[in-house]
Protein backbone atom coordinates (compact mmCIF):
# COMPACT_ATOMS: atom_id res chain seq x y z
CA UNK A 1 0.00 0.00 0.00
CA UNK A 2 3.29 2.30 0.60
CA UNK A 3 3.88 2.38 -2.63
CA UNK A 4 0.72 2.75 -4.03
CA UNK A 5 0.17 5.71 -2.17
CA UNK A 6 3.67 7.14 -3.03
CA UNK A 7 3.02 6.03 -6.73
CA UNK A 8 -0.36 8.03 -6.48
CA UNK A 9 0.97 10.93 -4.62
CA UNK A 10 3.91 11.62 -7.74
CA UNK A 11 1.31 12.18 -10.52
CA UNK A 12 -1.06 13.85 -8.51
CA UNK A 13 1.59 16.28 -7.59
CA UNK A 14 2.99 16.68 -11.02
CA UNK A 15 -0.07 17.19 -12.58
CA UNK A 16 -1.43 19.64 -10.31
CA UNK A 17 2.06 21.54 -10.63
CA UNK A 18 1.60 21.28 -14.42
CA UNK A 19 -1.89 22.68 -14.13
CA UNK A 20 -0.52 25.47 -11.93
CA UNK A 21 2.50 26.91 -14.71
CA UNK A 22 -0.14 26.43 -17.34
CA UNK A 23 -3.00 28.74 -16.08
CA UNK A 24 -0.84 31.46 -13.65
CA UNK A 25 2.47 31.00 -15.83
CA UNK A 26 1.20 30.87 -19.32
CA UNK A 27 3.10 27.73 -19.91
CA UNK A 28 1.64 26.66 -23.19
CA UNK A 29 4.16 23.76 -23.50
CA UNK A 30 3.95 22.18 -20.19
CA UNK A 31 1.44 19.39 -21.08
CA UNK A 32 3.37 18.23 -23.99
CA UNK A 33 6.60 18.31 -22.59
CA UNK A 34 5.03 15.86 -20.28
CA UNK A 35 3.45 13.30 -22.35
CA UNK A 36 5.87 13.57 -25.60
CA UNK A 37 8.79 15.76 -24.79
CA UNK A 38 12.27 14.28 -24.89
CA UNK A 39 15.63 15.44 -23.00
CA UNK A 40 17.40 16.07 -26.48
CA UNK A 41 14.88 18.45 -27.43
CA UNK A 42 16.52 22.16 -27.25
CA UNK A 43 15.37 24.56 -25.20
CA UNK A 44 12.88 27.81 -26.82
CA UNK A 45 15.42 30.49 -25.95
CA UNK A 46 14.03 33.28 -23.57
CA UNK A 47 15.69 36.72 -23.98
CA UNK A 48 15.95 38.71 -20.66
CA UNK A 49 18.39 41.78 -19.34
CA UNK A 50 18.59 42.57 -15.61
CA UNK A 51 19.00 45.10 -13.08
CA UNK A 52 19.66 44.74 -9.06
CA UNK A 53 22.26 41.95 -7.88
CA UNK A 54 21.81 38.05 -8.54
CA UNK A 55 23.23 37.60 -5.19
CA UNK A 56 20.27 38.66 -3.24
CA UNK A 57 18.57 35.17 -4.43
CA UNK A 58 21.98 32.95 -3.17
CA UNK A 59 23.81 33.10 -6.77
CA UNK A 60 27.72 33.17 -5.75
CA UNK A 61 27.93 35.65 -9.12
CA UNK A 62 26.53 37.40 -11.59
CA UNK A 63 28.30 35.25 -13.61
CA UNK A 64 27.05 32.11 -12.00
CA UNK A 65 23.32 33.43 -12.44
CA UNK A 66 24.01 33.75 -15.90
CA UNK A 67 25.63 30.20 -16.53
CA UNK A 68 23.25 28.68 -14.31
CA UNK A 69 19.95 29.99 -16.04
CA UNK A 70 21.35 29.81 -19.20
CA UNK A 71 21.04 25.89 -19.14
CA UNK A 72 16.77 26.38 -19.14
CA UNK A 73 16.64 28.80 -22.33
CA UNK A 74 17.23 32.13 -20.42
CA UNK A 75 20.51 34.38 -22.52
CA UNK A 76 21.21 37.52 -21.91
CA UNK A 77 19.94 40.17 -24.77
CA UNK A 78 22.35 41.68 -27.25
CA UNK A 79 21.89 44.06 -30.13
CA UNK A 80 20.43 41.13 -32.14
CA UNK A 81 17.52 40.36 -30.03
CA UNK A 82 15.12 41.87 -28.27
CA UNK A 83 14.47 41.29 -24.89
CA UNK A 84 10.99 40.00 -23.49
CA UNK A 85 11.64 39.40 -19.62
CA UNK A 86 13.21 41.61 -17.18
CA UNK A 87 14.74 40.29 -13.89
CA UNK A 88 15.71 42.43 -10.90
CA UNK A 89 16.34 42.20 -6.98
CA UNK A 90 13.62 43.86 -4.73
CA UNK A 91 15.34 46.86 -4.38
CA UNK A 92 15.04 47.45 -7.85
CA UNK A 93 11.17 46.42 -8.75
CA UNK A 94 10.35 50.33 -8.72
CA UNK A 95 12.87 50.88 -11.45
CA UNK A 96 11.66 47.74 -12.89
CA UNK A 97 8.00 48.92 -13.01
CA UNK A 98 8.99 52.31 -14.10
CA UNK A 99 11.05 50.41 -17.35
CA UNK A 100 7.85 48.08 -18.07
CA UNK A 101 5.41 51.05 -18.11
CA UNK A 102 7.67 52.01 -21.21
CA UNK A 103 8.14 48.89 -22.27
CA UNK A 104 4.37 46.68 -21.41
CA UNK A 105 5.50 43.47 -23.30
CA UNK A 106 8.18 43.10 -20.81
CA UNK A 107 7.52 40.66 -18.15
CA UNK A 108 9.07 41.43 -14.63
CA UNK A 109 10.52 38.55 -12.77
CA UNK A 110 12.86 38.93 -9.42
CA UNK A 111 15.60 36.75 -9.38
CA UNK A 112 14.36 34.61 -6.64
CA UNK A 113 10.64 34.37 -8.21
CA UNK A 114 12.22 33.07 -11.26
CA UNK A 115 12.80 30.10 -9.60
CA UNK A 116 9.11 28.49 -10.17
CA UNK A 117 9.82 29.07 -13.74
CA UNK A 118 12.83 27.20 -14.67
CA UNK A 119 12.13 23.37 -16.01
CA UNK A 120 14.94 21.15 -16.79
CA UNK A 121 14.32 19.13 -20.08
CA UNK A 122 13.62 15.34 -19.45
CA UNK A 123 12.04 12.46 -21.11
CA UNK A 124 8.21 12.75 -21.17
CA UNK A 125 6.07 9.59 -20.42
CA UNK A 126 5.89 8.18 -24.11
CA UNK A 127 10.18 8.62 -23.83
CA UNK A 128 10.46 7.48 -20.65
CA UNK A 129 8.10 3.52 -21.21
CA UNK A 130 10.65 3.32 -23.93
CA UNK A 131 13.72 4.02 -22.13
CA UNK A 132 12.11 1.72 -19.40
CA UNK A 133 11.96 -1.57 -22.20
CA UNK A 134 15.30 -0.53 -22.99
CA UNK A 135 17.09 -1.12 -19.68
CA UNK A 136 14.99 -4.22 -18.99
CA UNK A 137 16.32 -5.81 -22.24
CA UNK A 138 19.78 -4.53 -21.46
CA UNK A 139 19.97 -6.26 -18.11
CA UNK A 140 18.77 -9.38 -19.99
CA UNK A 141 22.47 -10.47 -20.75
CA UNK A 142 24.11 -9.35 -17.56
CA UNK A 143 21.24 -11.06 -15.53
CA UNK A 144 21.42 -14.37 -17.60
CA UNK A 145 25.54 -14.31 -17.70
CA UNK A 146 25.60 -13.60 -13.59
CA UNK A 147 22.51 -16.00 -12.76
CA UNK A 148 23.98 -18.97 -14.83
CA UNK A 149 27.34 -17.97 -12.67
CA UNK A 150 25.31 -18.34 -9.24
CA UNK A 151 23.39 -21.44 -10.41
CA UNK A 152 26.79 -23.06 -11.11
CA UNK A 153 28.33 -22.02 -7.58
CA UNK A 154 24.98 -23.38 -5.99
CA UNK A 155 25.99 -26.98 -7.84
CA UNK A 156 29.08 -26.71 -6.44
CA UNK A 157 28.60 -25.54 -3.08
CA UNK A 158 30.07 -22.56 -3.40
CA UNK A 159 27.56 -20.59 -2.06
CA UNK A 160 26.88 -22.88 0.54
CA UNK A 161 30.28 -22.21 1.73
CA UNK A 162 30.32 -18.35 1.84
CA UNK A 163 26.92 -18.46 3.77
CA UNK A 164 29.19 -20.40 6.58
CA UNK A 165 31.78 -18.18 6.64
CA UNK A 166 29.09 -15.16 7.02
CA UNK A 167 26.35 -17.22 9.14
CA UNK A 168 27.30 -15.60 12.65
CA UNK A 169 27.36 -12.02 11.31
CA UNK A 170 24.00 -12.25 8.90
CA UNK A 171 22.24 -15.02 11.75
CA UNK A 172 22.17 -11.92 14.14
CA UNK A 173 20.58 -9.53 11.05
CA UNK A 174 18.65 -11.82 9.52
CA UNK A 175 17.07 -14.06 12.48
CA UNK A 176 14.30 -15.67 10.44
CA UNK A 177 17.02 -16.82 7.57
CA UNK A 178 18.21 -20.22 8.57
CA UNK A 179 21.78 -20.87 9.03
CA UNK A 180 23.98 -21.80 6.12
CA UNK A 181 20.75 -20.89 3.56
CA UNK A 182 21.83 -20.00 0.49
CA UNK A 183 20.39 -16.45 0.31
CA UNK A 184 23.42 -15.58 2.61
CA UNK A 185 25.67 -16.22 0.22
CA UNK A 186 23.67 -14.54 -2.52
CA UNK A 187 23.21 -11.53 0.05
CA UNK A 188 27.21 -11.58 0.99
CA UNK A 189 27.87 -11.50 -3.01
CA UNK A 190 25.59 -8.66 -3.69
CA UNK A 191 26.92 -6.54 -0.69
CA UNK A 192 31.04 -7.22 -1.81
CA UNK A 193 29.91 -5.97 -5.75
CA UNK A 194 28.40 -2.92 -4.52
CA UNK A 195 31.86 -2.19 -2.57
CA UNK A 196 33.68 -2.15 -5.08
CA UNK A 197 31.10 -0.33 -7.23
CA UNK A 198 30.23 -3.64 -9.88
CA UNK A 199 26.85 -2.26 -10.53
CA UNK A 200 26.24 -4.81 -13.16
CA UNK A 201 27.04 -7.90 -10.80
CA UNK A 202 25.51 -6.34 -8.06
CA UNK A 203 21.62 -6.60 -9.66
CA UNK A 204 21.85 -9.90 -11.01
CA UNK A 205 23.35 -11.02 -6.88
CA UNK A 206 20.40 -9.24 -5.09
CA UNK A 207 17.73 -9.97 -7.55
CA UNK A 208 18.55 -13.85 -6.71
CA UNK A 209 19.05 -12.85 -2.53
CA UNK A 210 15.52 -11.58 -3.37
CA UNK A 211 14.41 -14.97 -4.80
CA UNK A 212 15.95 -16.78 -1.91
CA UNK A 213 14.23 -14.98 0.81
CA UNK A 214 10.71 -15.20 -0.94
CA UNK A 215 11.52 -18.58 -0.08
CA UNK A 216 11.34 -18.02 3.11
CA UNK A 217 8.53 -15.43 3.68
CA UNK A 218 4.80 -17.25 3.90
CA UNK A 219 3.17 -13.72 3.07
CA UNK A 220 3.93 -14.04 -0.98
CA UNK A 221 2.67 -10.72 -1.21
CA UNK A 222 4.19 -8.64 1.63
CA UNK A 223 7.78 -8.01 2.58
CA UNK A 224 9.26 -10.43 5.00
CA UNK A 225 11.35 -8.48 7.46
CA UNK A 226 14.52 -10.78 6.18
CA UNK A 227 13.69 -8.67 2.60
CA UNK A 228 13.22 -5.40 4.16
CA UNK A 229 16.27 -5.51 5.95
CA UNK A 230 18.35 -6.43 2.59
CA UNK A 231 16.97 -3.93 0.17
CA UNK A 232 17.84 -0.93 2.97
CA UNK A 233 21.10 -1.75 3.76
CA UNK A 234 21.84 -2.34 -0.11
CA UNK A 235 19.72 0.85 -1.24
CA UNK A 236 21.96 3.06 1.18
CA UNK A 237 25.03 1.80 -1.63
CA UNK A 238 27.93 1.89 0.35
CA UNK A 239 30.78 2.37 -2.67
CA UNK A 240 34.40 2.09 -1.61
CA UNK A 241 36.09 4.10 -4.61
CA UNK A 242 33.57 6.30 -5.94
CA UNK A 243 35.31 5.91 -9.78
CA UNK A 244 32.67 7.53 -11.70
CA UNK A 245 32.57 11.10 -9.51
CA UNK A 246 36.31 10.72 -10.28
CA UNK A 247 36.54 10.65 -13.43
CA UNK A 248 33.43 13.55 -13.73
CA UNK A 249 35.51 16.06 -11.73
CA UNK A 250 38.80 14.97 -13.65
CA UNK A 251 36.89 15.68 -16.85
CA UNK A 252 35.80 19.24 -15.90
CA UNK A 253 39.42 20.51 -14.72
CA UNK A 254 38.97 19.77 -11.31
CA UNK A 255 41.79 21.09 -9.37
CA UNK A 256 42.45 17.87 -7.19
CA UNK A 257 39.27 15.27 -8.53
CA UNK A 258 40.07 13.25 -5.73
CA UNK A 259 39.53 15.58 -3.00
CA UNK A 260 35.85 13.79 -2.51
CA UNK A 261 37.00 10.40 -1.85
CA UNK A 262 36.84 10.60 1.63
CA UNK A 263 33.97 12.31 2.63
CA UNK A 264 32.04 10.13 -0.26
CA UNK A 265 33.00 7.03 1.69
CA UNK A 266 32.03 8.52 5.14
CA UNK A 267 29.03 10.00 4.20
CA UNK A 268 28.00 6.33 2.69
CA UNK A 269 29.15 4.58 5.65
CA UNK A 270 27.06 6.41 7.82
CA UNK A 271 23.92 6.20 5.43
CA UNK A 272 24.77 2.37 5.39
CA UNK A 273 24.64 1.99 9.54
CA UNK A 274 21.95 4.42 9.61
CA UNK A 275 20.01 1.54 7.52
CA UNK A 276 21.07 -1.29 9.28
CA UNK A 277 20.52 0.97 13.04
CA UNK A 278 17.06 1.88 11.27
CA UNK A 279 15.80 -1.63 10.50
CA UNK A 280 17.58 -3.23 13.39
CA UNK A 281 15.13 -0.72 15.61
CA UNK A 282 12.13 -1.36 13.56
CA UNK A 283 12.54 -5.07 13.85
CA UNK A 284 13.78 -5.17 17.52
CA UNK A 285 17.31 -6.71 16.59
CA UNK A 286 19.67 -5.91 19.47
CA UNK A 287 22.63 -4.26 17.43
CA UNK A 288 24.92 -4.72 20.52
CA UNK A 289 25.20 -8.11 20.22
CA UNK A 290 29.23 -9.27 20.15
CA UNK A 291 29.21 -10.41 16.80
CA UNK A 292 27.61 -7.90 15.40
CA UNK A 293 29.88 -5.36 16.77
CA UNK A 294 33.11 -7.51 16.08
CA UNK A 295 32.26 -7.37 12.21
CA UNK A 296 31.21 -4.22 11.86
CA UNK A 297 34.27 -2.76 13.80
CA UNK A 298 36.59 -5.28 11.76
CA UNK A 299 34.32 -3.93 8.77
CA UNK A 300 35.09 -0.24 9.29
CA UNK A 301 38.94 -1.22 9.71
CA UNK A 302 38.92 -2.74 6.79
CA UNK A 303 36.93 0.42 5.18
CA UNK A 304 39.30 2.72 7.43
CA UNK A 305 42.85 1.03 5.98
CA UNK A 306 41.46 1.14 2.44
CA UNK A 307 40.78 5.08 2.73
CA UNK A 308 44.06 5.70 4.34
CA UNK A 309 46.44 3.95 1.72
CA UNK A 310 44.05 5.01 -1.52
CA UNK A 311 44.18 9.08 -0.14
CA UNK A 312 48.35 8.16 -0.58
CA UNK A 313 47.74 7.19 -4.19
CA UNK A 314 47.55 10.07 -7.06
CA UNK A 315 44.50 10.12 -9.36
CA UNK A 316 46.38 7.67 -12.01
CA UNK A 317 47.74 5.19 -9.55
CA UNK A 318 43.76 5.48 -8.04
CA UNK A 319 41.66 4.60 -11.27
CA UNK A 320 44.44 1.89 -12.17
CA UNK A 321 44.04 0.19 -8.78
CA UNK A 322 39.95 0.30 -8.68
CA UNK A 323 40.29 -0.63 -12.15
CA UNK A 324 42.61 -3.80 -11.37
CA UNK A 325 40.51 -4.71 -8.13
CA UNK A 326 37.10 -4.06 -9.94
CA UNK A 327 38.15 -6.43 -12.92
CA UNK A 328 40.12 -8.52 -11.26
CA UNK A 329 37.65 -9.53 -9.07
CA UNK A 330 35.15 -10.41 -11.36
CA UNK A 331 37.96 -12.62 -12.84
CA UNK A 332 38.34 -14.23 -9.86
CA UNK A 333 34.91 -15.13 -9.45
CA UNK A 334 34.52 -16.58 -12.94
CA UNK A 335 37.92 -18.40 -11.65
CA UNK A 336 36.83 -19.73 -8.75
CA UNK A 337 33.38 -21.15 -9.72
CA UNK A 338 34.27 -22.67 -12.73
CA UNK A 339 37.19 -24.40 -10.76
CA UNK A 340 35.35 -25.37 -7.52
CA UNK A 341 32.09 -26.69 -10.63
CA UNK A 342 34.66 -28.82 -12.37
CA UNK A 343 36.64 -30.17 -9.28
CA UNK A 344 33.14 -31.58 -8.05
CA UNK A 345 32.71 -32.89 -11.20
CA UNK A 346 29.28 -30.73 -11.68
CA UNK A 347 27.69 -30.30 -15.51
CA UNK A 348 28.79 -26.69 -15.73
CA UNK A 349 27.44 -25.76 -18.94
CA UNK A 350 23.55 -27.31 -18.09
CA UNK A 351 24.17 -25.31 -14.70
CA UNK A 352 24.71 -22.31 -16.52
CA UNK A 353 22.44 -22.90 -19.02
CA UNK A 354 19.31 -23.41 -16.16
CA UNK A 355 20.53 -19.91 -13.99
CA UNK A 356 21.16 -17.89 -17.34
CA UNK A 357 17.14 -18.78 -18.37
CA UNK A 358 16.35 -17.43 -15.19
CA UNK A 359 17.72 -14.32 -15.74
CA UNK A 360 15.67 -13.38 -18.54
CA UNK A 361 12.60 -14.60 -17.03
CA UNK A 362 13.42 -12.16 -14.06
CA UNK A 363 14.17 -9.36 -16.27
CA UNK A 364 11.32 -9.43 -18.67
CA UNK A 365 8.88 -9.76 -15.15
CA UNK A 366 10.36 -6.16 -14.11
CA UNK A 367 9.20 -4.36 -16.75
CA UNK A 368 5.71 -3.60 -15.51
CA UNK A 369 7.23 -2.39 -12.32
CA UNK A 370 9.84 -0.34 -13.85
CA UNK A 371 6.99 1.34 -16.03
CA UNK A 372 5.07 2.90 -13.41
CA UNK A 373 8.04 3.79 -11.23
CA UNK A 374 10.22 5.96 -13.79
CA UNK A 375 7.03 6.87 -15.79
CA UNK A 376 5.57 8.79 -12.09
CA UNK A 377 9.28 10.06 -11.64
CA UNK A 378 8.94 11.99 -15.62
CA UNK A 379 6.22 13.35 -14.18
CA UNK A 380 7.89 15.14 -11.60
CA UNK A 381 10.88 16.24 -13.33
CA UNK A 382 8.81 17.50 -16.57
CA UNK A 383 6.12 19.43 -14.59
CA UNK A 384 8.78 21.14 -12.89
CA UNK A 385 7.60 19.89 -9.29
CA UNK A 386 11.66 19.71 -8.34
CA UNK A 387 12.90 22.89 -9.42
CA UNK A 388 9.67 24.40 -7.65
CA UNK A 389 11.16 22.58 -4.32
CA UNK A 390 14.59 23.67 -4.80
CA UNK A 391 13.55 27.47 -5.02
CA UNK A 392 10.94 27.05 -2.23
CA UNK A 393 14.05 25.72 -0.20
CA UNK A 394 16.58 28.24 -1.26
CA UNK A 395 14.02 31.38 -0.67
CA UNK A 396 13.38 29.71 2.81
CA UNK A 397 17.43 29.76 3.90
CA UNK A 398 17.70 32.88 2.53
CA UNK A 399 14.78 34.45 4.48
CA UNK A 400 16.16 33.11 7.43
CA UNK A 401 19.70 34.74 6.81
CA UNK A 402 21.61 31.69 6.95
CA UNK A 403 24.14 30.01 3.80
CA UNK A 404 21.99 28.52 1.56
CA UNK A 405 25.50 27.28 -0.75
CA UNK A 406 24.42 24.26 0.60
CA UNK A 407 20.71 24.33 -1.63
CA UNK A 408 22.77 25.06 -4.72
CA UNK A 409 23.68 20.96 -4.73
CA UNK A 410 20.52 19.83 -3.20
CA UNK A 411 18.90 18.88 -6.76
CA UNK A 412 21.56 16.27 -7.30
CA UNK A 413 20.18 14.43 -3.66
CA UNK A 414 16.59 15.04 -4.51
CA UNK A 415 16.90 13.33 -7.74
CA UNK A 416 19.04 10.53 -6.80
CA UNK A 417 16.14 8.30 -4.91
CA UNK A 418 14.35 8.85 -8.11
CA UNK A 419 17.08 8.27 -11.04
CA UNK A 420 20.85 7.49 -11.08
CA UNK A 421 21.20 8.70 -14.65
CA UNK A 422 19.32 11.88 -13.70
CA UNK A 423 21.38 12.50 -10.07
CA UNK A 424 24.37 12.02 -12.41
CA UNK A 425 23.62 14.12 -15.13
CA UNK A 426 22.36 16.83 -12.48
CA UNK A 427 25.75 16.88 -10.21
CA UNK A 428 27.76 18.06 -13.57
CA UNK A 429 25.08 20.41 -14.05
CA UNK A 430 25.92 21.79 -10.90
CA UNK A 431 29.86 21.48 -11.44
CA UNK A 432 29.52 23.15 -14.88
CA UNK A 433 27.58 26.09 -13.54
CA UNK A 434 28.94 26.70 -10.40
CA UNK A 435 32.52 25.09 -11.31
CA UNK A 436 33.73 21.79 -9.90
CA UNK A 437 36.15 22.81 -7.27
CA UNK A 438 33.41 25.15 -5.78
CA UNK A 439 31.44 24.36 -2.54
CA UNK A 440 28.11 23.46 -4.80
CA UNK A 441 29.87 21.20 -7.08
CA UNK A 442 31.71 19.50 -4.41
CA UNK A 443 28.76 19.05 -2.10
CA UNK A 444 27.02 17.79 -5.27
CA UNK A 445 29.84 15.02 -5.57
CA UNK A 446 29.54 14.13 -1.95
CA UNK A 447 25.52 13.47 -2.60
CA UNK A 448 25.97 11.18 -5.19
CA UNK A 449 27.77 8.98 -3.36
CA UNK A 450 26.16 9.04 -0.58
CA UNK A 451 23.55 6.23 -1.27
CA UNK A 452 21.51 4.46 -4.23
CA UNK A 453 18.70 4.88 -6.03
CA UNK A 454 15.65 4.14 -3.96
CA UNK A 455 13.09 3.94 -5.65
CA UNK A 456 14.10 2.23 -8.89
CA UNK A 457 15.71 0.09 -6.23
CA UNK A 458 12.31 -0.69 -4.91
CA UNK A 459 10.54 -0.99 -8.40
CA UNK A 460 13.35 -3.68 -9.23
CA UNK A 461 13.87 -5.79 -6.57
CA UNK A 462 10.28 -5.70 -5.11
CA UNK A 463 8.80 -6.14 -8.56
CA UNK A 464 10.87 -9.10 -9.69
CA UNK A 465 9.51 -11.41 -6.29
CA UNK A 466 6.43 -9.85 -7.55
CA UNK A 467 5.40 -7.92 -3.71
CA UNK A 468 3.34 -5.33 -3.64
CA UNK A 469 2.89 -4.38 0.37
CA UNK A 470 5.98 -3.11 1.28
CA UNK A 471 5.41 -2.27 4.52
CA UNK A 472 8.15 0.00 6.24
CA UNK A 473 10.98 -0.17 3.62
CA UNK A 474 10.47 3.09 1.56
CA UNK A 475 10.22 4.90 4.88
CA UNK A 476 13.42 3.23 6.22
CA UNK A 477 15.12 3.95 3.04
CA UNK A 478 14.57 7.24 2.30
CA UNK A 479 15.19 8.04 6.46
CA UNK A 480 18.49 6.30 5.63
CA UNK A 481 18.77 8.48 2.40
CA UNK A 482 17.62 11.70 4.86
CA UNK A 483 20.99 10.45 7.28
CA UNK A 484 23.15 10.46 4.57
CA UNK A 485 22.42 13.70 3.14
CA UNK A 486 22.96 15.42 5.97
CA UNK A 487 26.08 13.86 6.85
CA UNK A 488 26.99 14.89 3.73
CA UNK A 489 26.33 18.49 4.17
CA UNK A 490 27.89 18.44 7.19
CA UNK A 491 31.57 16.91 5.51
CA UNK A 492 31.00 19.36 3.06
CA UNK A 493 31.22 22.05 5.36
CA UNK A 494 33.90 20.34 7.32
CA UNK A 495 36.25 19.74 4.72
CA UNK A 496 35.45 22.62 2.07
CA UNK A 497 33.50 25.42 3.78
CA UNK A 498 36.09 28.36 2.35
CA UNK A 499 35.65 26.99 -1.11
Amino acid sequence: MALSRIWSAFILIAIAVAAYRSVVQDDEQIFSRMVTGRASDPYDTVWYFSIGDPRSAGYPTAEAFATYVSGFGYVKTDSAAAATVLLADDQSLPAAKSLQAQQPALKIHTYKSLQNRLTRRADGMIETCKNAVTIAIGLIGIMALFMGLMAIAERAGGIRLLSKIIGPFFSRLFPEVPKGHPSMGHMMMNFSANLLGLDNAATPFGLKAMESLQELNPSRETASNAQIMFLCLHASGLTLIPVSIIAARSALRAENPTDIFVPCMIATFVATMAAMFIVSFRQKINVLQPVILVWVGGISAVIGLLVWYLTSLNLNALQAFSSVLSNGLILLIFLLIVAGAVYKKIDVFDAFIDGAKGGFETAVRIIPYLVGMLVAISLLRTSGTFDVVIGAVKSGFAALGTDTRFVDGLPTALIKPMSGSGARGMMIDTMTTFGPDSFAGRLACILQGSSDTTFYVIAVYFGAVSIKNTRYAIGSMLLADLVGIITSIVLAYLFFGGA
